[in-house]
C-alpha cells in the first residue's frame, strides 16, 4: 500500500480483467483497492486486427475485484 500512497497525484495504469487496461493520475484509493483516477483512458486490445483502442473517459472509480495490477510511473532520475 505504500507504493499506491507514494504514486497519489501521478499517472498510473491499471491492468484489469477482461484485456481492459485505464492510465490516469490517481487521485485516491482504498483498503479494498477500489481507484480513482482523473483524467483517465480506457486502453483496449484487439488480438484479432492486432489494434489498440484508447477512448478517454476522464474521471473514473475502479472497482478493486476487477483489478490485476497497478502500475505507477518510472521513477525519473539519472543512471550513474
Amino acid at each position: 500500500m505504500e507504493l499506491l500512497q507514494d504514486s497519489i497525484d501521478t499517472q498510473v495504469l491499471v491492468e484489469m480483467k477482461g484485456s481492459k487496461k485505464v492510465k490516469g493520475k490517481l487521485l485516491g484509493y482504498d483498503q479494498h483497492l477500489n481507484l480513482i483516477l482523473e483524467n483517465a483512458e480506457e486502453i483496449t486490445f484487439d488480438p484479432e486486427t492486432n489494434t489498440e483502442t484508447v477512448v478517454a473517459i476522464d474521471n473514473v472509480i475502479v472497482r478493486g475485484d476487477n483489478v490485476i495490477i497497478v502500475s505507477p510511473a518510472p521513477k525519473s532520475g539519472k543512471k550513474e
